[in-house]
């Protein structure tokens, strides 16, 4: 059981056994044709029908895995298997493993993972519905690519090869559909080198409904790419709130002024100041969740973190903290000297003044308070690193 092998073919399977007879003899073939010393594993998630008995009779060792979840029978089977190289395939013969050639000749040429595409391999009529095909894969591919770089085209491909040492450093921890997306993402993190080969998508020939759930994994996709990206799930929107609303906010300290028949005044100045507090608390989790996700290991270290830890300090933070606070209470002094005027009586008169002042005031209150409190939580995420 210690000998080493090239390749491990591992199909994840859960009541499969009108296909996964023939998808093992498939991949049993393309070893013996390509003359790779390999193996076929089966890693069952439970089945209750005759999958294990069916996928043993064509050649495959067959593994239990427990845990449920796509996610979990894909790293049962890759845990278990003894190949250098990993190829990954589902059960249901939508994807032809007798025709693995260009995945081997890519991890050969030194590819730590090789995604196969479908859309420039092909897609048979009816082998994904239109909405996969036309919006969702698209969509969260672009996505994937804006967040986390790379020029993967089908980011949510089922079959894809890969070495098995590098992929089980990166520590993948999904348990469902979404370890698809968990792989390439942490792959690219990794500065992994990935590359892409054309594969076929077939018709699935199960008699049955498949596991996947449109909007239920699409939105598991989506949620975990942005819960690995703290720049586009809290700091880009948190930056931009804080610019419209300081650029809104400041021309209304100005005075009221007029786009076309829109009138704009004090009322307005209490949502850009509700947009500078709230970007405030963006950016701030941002930093909250990168230096947490890089100490629990769900992302690399990034080298930006020592040099924040350098000048950020928890003195620098309740120093800046501090000042917010005084300007927060000489302008409130400000608005209380206009009340002292008008007899700490009605400002009827000079309301939209003293609101003014009272806005600002409050904002910088908030934005003092929440900064000292934040370099504390910084200090404490950052115990650790140290």
């Amino acid at each position: 059981m210690s000998e080493t092998l090239e390749l491990s073919i591992v199909i994840p399977c859960l009541n499969e056994e009108t296909t996964v007879g023939d998808v093992v003899k498939d991949a049993m073939g393309a070893l013996r044709r390509l003359g790779i010393r390999g193996e076929v594993v089966v890693a069952d998630n439970g089945s209750r029908d005759t999958s294990r008995e069916v996928a043993a009779d064509a050649g495959a060792r067959v593994v239990d895995v427990k845990a449920k979840g796509y996610g979990a029978a894909l790293m049962g089977g890759i845990t278990a298997a003894r190949g250098r190289y990993v190829l990954m395939a589902d059960a249901d013969d939508s994807y032809d493993l007798s025709a693995i050639d260009a995945f081997v000749e890519a991890l050969r040429a030194g590819n730590d993972l090789v995604m196969g595409n479908r859309f420039r391999g092909g897609i048979e009529p009816g082998a994904m519905p239109p909405l996969h095909r036309y919006l969702g894969n698209p969509v969260l591919s672009f996505a994937a690519r804006l967040f986390f770089g790379g020029e993967t085209g089908d980011f949510h491909s089922g079959i894809r090869a890969f070495r098995r040492d590098a992929i089980l450093g990166l520590d993948l921890r999904t348990t469902g559909m979404e370890f698809a997306s968990e792989m390439v993402v942490k792959a690219h993190l990794a500065k992994l080198r990935i590359t892409e080969v054309p594969t076929r998508l077939r018709r699935d020939r199960r008699p049955r409904r498949p596991h996947l759930r449109t909007w239920r994994d699409g939105w598991r996709h989506l949620r975990f790419l942005l819960l690995y990206s703290p720049r586009w799930l809290f700091f880009y929107p948190g930056a931009l709130l804080m610019l419209v609303g300081a650029i809104v906010g400041g021309r209304l300290l100005i005075g009221p002024f007029q786009a076309g028949s829109l009138g704009f005044d004090v009322h307005t100045l209490v949502y850009a100041s509700a947009m500078i507090i709230v970007g405030f608390q963006g950016v701030a989790f941002a930093f909250f969740t990168k230096i947490f996700a890089v100490s629990e290991g769900l992302l690399p270290e990034d080298p930006r973190l020592p040099v924040l830890f350098r000048y950020f300090t928890l003195e620098v933070g309740l120093l800046v903290g501090l000042a917010l606070i005084v300007a927060g209470l000489g302008t409130a002094g400000i608005a209380i000297r206009l009340w002292n005027e008008a007899g700490f009586g009605s400002l009827a008169d000079r309301s939209e003044t003293t609101l003014r002042y009272v806005i600002v005031s409050a904002t910088a209150l908030a934005l003092g308070t929440e900064t000292m409190l934040g370099s504390f939580f910084l200090s404490v995420l950052g115990l650790r690193r140290r």
